[in-house]
């Protein structure tokens, strides 16, 4: 079973929350995610996959704080559900050292700048304002180990994908993983500019 083979620290807080059995698309999903490869991951609503992007993502990091600049960025539609999600994590992360960061764009973003140059470990945002971040040079990408992509349906918007562009060519090598209900053209051609030898998990 996936949640057996998690680390120690995830275990604990699953059973505190009482998360004992995975879903279906968490059966088949976390393995593969776990192994690094990319991955375009289609399930309906409630089927869990924000729950394996948080604990895959932990586990990506070993449930540790390492350095100062990011090793897990998640990209999410607008700042209400960058704020969701941030409280999501923090279901899981309290009782570790790995520090969660979400950029809440009603603040000024050198406030931003100067938050997250203090040290993160997970940061939380929106395709426009990493984008924003990365031209004004206000955060690392050099420790990055994955990136994650929430109720990816967004994707589909031009302007979000130029922002996503421009985003990825700012970054050297990492697992990029795209979650969504729907797979449709416009995202699925995204293996032709970052997303290489993507797998596909579709659960119905």
């Amino acid at each position: 079973m996936p949640f057996k083979k998690l680390d120690v620290n995830i275990k604990e807080k699953l059973s505190e929350l009482d998360f004992d059995t995975p879903t279906p698309f968490q059966i088949k999903s976390i393995p593969v995610i776990k192994s690094g490869k990319n991955l375009f991951c289609v399930a309906p609503k409630n089927s869990g996959k924000t729950t394996a992007l948080i604990l895959t993502t932990m586990q990506k990091l070993k449930c540790k704080e390492v350095g100062v600049a990011p090793r897990a960025v998640t990209l999410v539609e607008n700042n209400e559900k960058a704020l969701e999600l941030y409280n999501a994590f923090l279901k899981f992360t309290k009782s570790t050292s790995l520090r969660v960061y979400v950029c809440d764009e009603r603040e000024h973003i050198d406030l931003l700048k100067s938050e997250i140059f203090e040290g993160v470990d997970i940061l939380i945002t929106t395709p426009k304002t990493m984008n924003k971040l990365l031209l004004l040079e206000g955060v690392n990408t050099t420790q990055l180990k994955i990136v994650s992509f929430d109720d990816a349906e967004y994707l589909a918007n031009k302007s979000v994908i130029s922002d996503v562009l421009s985003i990825t060519q700012s970054i050297h090598k990492c697992q990029y993983v795209i979650y969504l209900e729907k797979m449709n053209t416009t995202i699925q051609n995204l293996d032709n500019y970052f997303m290489l030898y993507p797998a596909n998990i579709s659960v119905k």
